[in-house]
């Protein structure tokens, strides 16, 4: 696709802001669809579905945020002159084609799309079939704003796949891919990994840890475990599994006063061997598959560690690599916590509902990368472009 200006591209915008406030009735109606479809046994994947007004709020002030956003395409990341004469400029380009696979959620429909677009990339989106009269309505709505600006709707175009022909498009793509991002479980993200013969950037999964040091403020431990666990469920920013060290003043005390304030907001605990002793109406959990394991739901592991260096190892060895919190007041242990621990962020007595594009001044976010190469963390306009090198020479031949 073709390079367009700036302009260009927030007329689009601006025009798929008022399409999507003008047919808000009808996105509605439609999602409701995919709702007296959904078999209700997964209340996070639920979640995720619904478009209400709010939600459509939501999709239209992302889309006004990323066309108020600075253009992330031809910036210039370095320029020099060598001493032959010939100058060389890096910078930012397009990556091209980006393909985003995702369950449920119809709102990334827009906010990923929308970022990937003012990129001046082009779009195929493969949304999940519970969410397929949503995501079809969307689509329209995006090809509505494109023709209004003159533009070819194969800027952004949604695939209708069933799971086979989607392994066999990501083995062999009809059209040059240079990237996908897929958006949701495990499962979804190792069907991508095993299939895809083009660069995957891994976003999405949880699984976050926090650890409660010897040196914490209990009352600010309660109060972030809380926040973490219950504000969103649904989010891969939600809390999963909490370590608290065993040398903690009054520990079997905080114990049970922690398992009550949890029970109180309806959270279901389950605990490691270690703390039922203290905790014995609690389930206690048997092998190693659960400490991998993402709840996305009201549920968390409760665990004893003996020392900082034991939580820091098992945090390394079963988190998602997406969010970890210490919970200390002692400035550098947390300090040290956060350079031994490998995550994409890393926090100090704050909740890990903070790891999101909005919370951390990103703007909208096309996902939130657990990969190390080419971004980690909060996926932004500026993080979808890549870079390309400019040489301007005057006959200039290397001898």
């Amino acid at each position: 696709m073709k390079l367009l200006d700036t302009k260009t591209k927030n007329n689009v915008l601006a025009s798929m802001m008022n399409i999507i406030d003008k047919k808000r009735k009808d996105i509605i109606a439609e999602n409701k669809k995919d709702l007296d479809a959904f078999q209700r046994d997964d209340q996070a994947l639920y979640d995720r579905l619904v478009v209400d007004d709010k939600k459509v709020d939501e999709m239209i002030q992302a889309i006004k945020e990323v066309k108020d956003q600075e253009d992330p395409v031809g910036k210039d990341i370095s320029e020099r002159t060598l001493d032959s004469g010939l100058k060389i400029v890096n910078k930012t380009d397009p990556f091209g084609t980006i393909m985003i696979i995702y369950e449920s959620r119809p709102d990334v429909t827009i906010e990923a799309a929308v970022l990937a677009f003012k990129a001046n990339n082009k779009i195929l989106l493969k949304g999940g079939k519970e969410a397929n009269h949503s995501n079809i309505i969307l689509e329209k709505c995006w090809h509505e704003a494109l023709e209004e600006n003159n533009l070819s709707k194969d800027w952004i175009k949604l695939l209708h796949m069933k799971r086979d022909e989607t392994q066999e498009f990501l083995r062999n793509p009809s059209e040059k891919l240079d990237l996908i991002v897929p958006r949701g479980g495990e499962r979804l993200i190792d069907f991508v990994k095993q299939h895809a013969k083009c660069a995957v950037l891994i976003s999405g999964r949880g699984n976050n840890f926090l650890y409660v040091s010897k040196q914490a403020d209990w009352d600010i431990a309660k109060k972030v475990i809380i926040n973490a666990k219950t504000d969103k469920i649904s989010g891969c920013n939600a809390l999963d599994k909490v370590f608290i060290d065993a040398n903690l003043d009054g520990f079997d005390e905080k114990i049970k006063d922690l398992y009550e304030t949890l029970k109180s907001h309806k959270v279901e605990t389950v605990i490691d061997d270690n703390l039922s002793s203290i905790l014995s109406e609690a389930e206690v959990v048997k092998g190693e598959d659960v400490w991998y394991e993402e709840f996305l739901a009201m549920k968390i592991l409760l665990a004893k560690v003996d020392n900082f260096d034991q939580a820091v190892d098992k945090i390394n060895k079963y988190s998602g690599g997406h969010s970890s919190v210490i919970i200390t007041k002692d400035d550098d242990e947390a300090m040290a916590f956060m350079q031994q621990i490998d995550s994409a962020a890393v926090y100090q007595n704050a909740s890990t509902r903070f790891t999101d594009g909005g919370q951390m001044g990103v703007g909208a976010e096309l996902a939130i990368s657990t990969d190390k190469l080419h971004h980690r963390g909060p996926l932004g306009l500026k993080q979808l472009v890549t870079n390309k090198y400019y040489v301007f020479g005057n006959g200039h031949i290397r001898s």
